[in-house]
């Protein structure tokens, strides 16, 4: 229902922004117009500094460390590449392409789209839309969606280590403070997602793992939400790629003899379908965590660009007035980000434990 509902609202609300956007171009034609393409892409995307207010790279920012593996250990500030000399190139099509060059200890090397490659004879070539300088760089930064990362792990280590010292020093008591708010949700993770689906034997193998992602989860979605330092952790691929491959991974390491003969002879099927079926059964192993990584993925992502879209009505049509209707939306949708921050930390760690639960279950006769 909530997803159906950011669907058809992004649909909605792109149209209108498009629309929008062409009326006021035509309208103001002398002035640089708004791109909220750009502004949308550069809040949701990782980048190698952590822009707070004002103008893009000119207002208040912290500029993260840029650590590049290139021939040896080099690390500099980001502020030398959003900082450098801005040079453009046009491909064999004619394309042109505009890229930052390095300054100070980030000279040799240019940044474009967030992506940081060597110069060849001070310059960056474009073949077929894409640099063609072929880079060995191995980039390492701490970019803002690595930040935001250790954010969340200083997080979760306060407050778990918070409530262990409360139960140290006070025993097995009616909770008090943050203990009151975090022990409900460890139990209801314990008994209604882990013994729930795996299984009161077997469930204590695999409680600390699914409690770790459903708070990381949680945390990470909570913190994306905050105004100025909010990042696009858990609607990053890569994050959702590891978590998805974590669950892989524990899945078919815990599969039992049950679980694999499912696979390779699915029972009451005939020898003559088991060509068919073995393939079907291996791409439904990979299928699944597939599944909880694009889930997680679209829906923090989708919520990120509707509250960004709603906002950028204001600044198209370049009218306060705008903000009457734009603002109350923004907020009602950040309300509900609220429950959808826990609903995917919930659904991520349920459909975990379903699918290491189906990997130990015992045959049934």
């Amino acid at each position: 229902m909530i997803k159906a509902f950011l669907t058809v609202t992004l649909m909605l609300l792109s149209s209108a922004v498009f629309a929008l956007e062409d009326e006021s171009s035509h309208e103001h034609e002398d002035e640089k117009a708004f791109n909220v393409n750009e502004m949308i892409k550069h809040h949701i995307s990782d980048a190698h500094e952590w822009h707070l207010w004002g103008d893009t790279h000119d207002g208040t920012t912290i500029y993260l460390p840029v650590i590049l593996i290139d021939g040896g250990l080099k690390m500099f500030s980001s502020s030398h590449l959003y900082h450098g000399e801005s040079k453009t190139v046009t491909d064999e099509s004619g394309r042109e392409f505009h890229y930052k060059v390095g300054k100070g200890s980030a000279a040799g090397y240019a940044m474009y789209h967030e992506e940081i490659y060597r110069l060849i004879n001070g310059e960056l070539v474009f073949e077929y839309g894409h640099p063609a300088n072929g880079s060995n760089v191995y980039d390492l930064s701490i970019t803002r969606n690595v930040a935001s990362l250790f954010i969340t792990f200083f997080l979760m280590i306060l407050i778990m280590l918070s409530v262990a010292r409360f139960y140290k020093k006070n025993g097995a008591v009616a909770p008090k403070g943050i203990a009151k708010f975090i022990e409900p949700l460890i139990v209801f993770v314990r008994d209604d997602i882990a013994k729930a689906n795996i299984g009161e034997a077997k469930y204590k193998k695999y409680v600390h793992y699914l409690l770790t992602i459903f708070f990381f989860i949680w945390v990470s979605n909570l913190t994306g939400l905050i105004p100025l330092l909010g990042s696009n952790l858990t609607g990053n691929i890569s994050v959702t790629l590891f978590l998805a491959s974590a669950t892989l991974l524990i899945t078919v390491f815990s599969g039992n003899k049950s679980y694999w003969k499912h696979i390779f002879a699915t029972p009451g099927v005939p020898v003559a379908l088991m060509p068919i079926m073995i393939p079907i059964e291996l791409v439904g192993i990979l299928t699944k965590p597939f599944a909880l990584m694009i889930r997680l993925f679209a829906n923090i992502t989708a919520g990120h660009i509707i509250i960004l879209a709603l906002v950028s009505i204001i600044f198209i049509n370049q009218s306060a007035v705008w903000g009457f209707l734009s603002v109350p939306m923004a907020l009602f949708i950040s309300v509900l980000e609220l429950l959808v921050a826990f609903l995917q930390a919930y659904l991520f760690a349920m459909l975990s434990a379903l699918f290491i639960g189906a990997a130990v279950e015992e045959a049934h006769h």
